[in-house]
C-alpha cells in the first residue's frame, strides 16, 4: 500500500489509519470490525484490517474501523468482520466472551456477512480446539471443523492454489491441526507448505462468505484478490452493487514476487 502520513485519530491499541482524502467523492461507508485485537493479533494480523481500510478508500468508500474486545458491547450494523490468531493463552482469555457472542456471530454468518478469520479464531469458529495436553476449548461451531493440538509445529512459507482466488501466499506457524467436515470446503490446496494439517494437503476453509486460513503475514497485503472479495461482498450486501475503483497494487505485486521466491 502507498505510505501515508498518520491522521490524528489513533486506535486504542496503537495503530494509526491513513488520512481521508476529503476532496474525493465517497460512495458510502463500510463498517469493518476487528475481533479481539488485544488478544488475537499475532504475526501482524491487524494488518488485514488496515489493508481493507485502505483498499476501501481506493475503491471510493469510507472505512469505519471498529474493534471488539472482551467485555465490550458488540457494535451494530457491522458490514465486514476480521479476526486474527493468538497463543493458546489468548484463546483462553477470549473463550467465554466469544461463546457469549455465538448467536450474534452465527446470525451474521448465515446472513452472508463477509468474514476473514485467521489461525486461532479460525480454530474457535469451529467446533473445538483440543490442546496437546488434553484440555478442550469449545468453539462457536460456525465452521464444520475441529482442531487437535500436537507436538508437531507447522511453520514456514506457504503457497495455496485456490479455485476462487488463484495463488494465495502467506506464512504459517501453528501446532494445532485442523480437519474439515462435510459442511465446509477447503480454501485451496497447498503447492508449498503444509496448511490445515500434515496429512491432506488442504489449507483453510470456506463457508458462505467466510474465509478461514492459517496464513499470517499479514495475509491481505500480498493477496489483493482476497481483500477485494471481502470488500465487494460487503458493498454488494449493503448497497446492492459494487463499482471498483483503481487500487494501487504495485507494492502487492512486489510482495507477491518476493514471497513466491522464498523457500519453505
Amino acid at each position: 500500500m502507498t505510505p501515508q502520513s498518520p491522521e490524528s485519530h489513533e486506535l486504542s491499541f496503537g495503530h494509526e489509519l491513513p488520512p481521508e482524502d476529503s476532496a474525493a467523492p465517497r460512495k458510502g461507508t463500510i463498517r469493518v470490525l476487528q475481533l479481539y485485537p488485544r488478544d488475537m493479533n499475532i504475526y501482524g494480523d491487524w494488518g488485514n484490517a488496515l489493508v481493507l481500510a485502505q483498499r476501501l478508500r481506493w475503491h471510493g468508500y469510507t472505512p469505519e474501523l471498529l474493534e471488539y474486545n472482551v467485555g465490550d458491547p458488540f457494535p451494530a450494523d457491522v458490514d465486514l468482520i476480521v479476526g486474527g490468531g493468538g497463543q493458546d493463552s489468548g484463546q483462553l482469555v477470549i473463550q467465554d466472551d466469544l461463546l457469549s457472542r455465538e448467536s450474534t456471530l452465527k446470525q451474521l454468518a448465515e446472513d452472508g456477512t463477509p468474514m476473514l478469520v485467521i489461525c486461532g479464531l479460525y480454530q474457535l469458529f469451529g467446533k473445538f480446539f483440543k490442546t496437546r495436553l488434553g484440555s478442550v476449548i469449545p468453539g462457536i461451531g460456525i465452521l464444520d471443523v475441529e482442531t487437535h493440538g500436537t507436538d508437531e509445529r507447522l511453520i514456514g512459507n506457504v503457497t495455496v492454489s485456490s479455485p476462487e482466488f488463484g495463488n494465495i501466499l502467506g506464512y504459517e506457524n501453528h501446532s494445532g491441526q485442523t480437519t474439515l467436515g462435510p459442511g465446509v470446503q477447503p480454501l485451496g490446496t497447498t503447492a508449498k507448505g503444509t496448511g490445515n494439517n500434515s496429512t491432506d494437503g488442504q489449507e483453510g476453509a470456506r463457508y458462505r462468505n467466510i474465509v478461514a486460513s492459517y496464513l499470517h503475514g499479514s495475509l491481505l497485503p500480498k493477496n489483493p484478490a482476497l481483500a477485494d472479495f471481502l470488500i465487494r461482498t460487503a458493498v454488494e450486501r449493503k448497497y446492492g452493487s459494487f463499482t471498483p475503483g483503481t487500487p494501487d497494487d504495485s507494492y502487492a505485486v512486489l510482495a507477491r514476487e518476493h514471497a513466491a521466491r522464498r523457500p519453505r
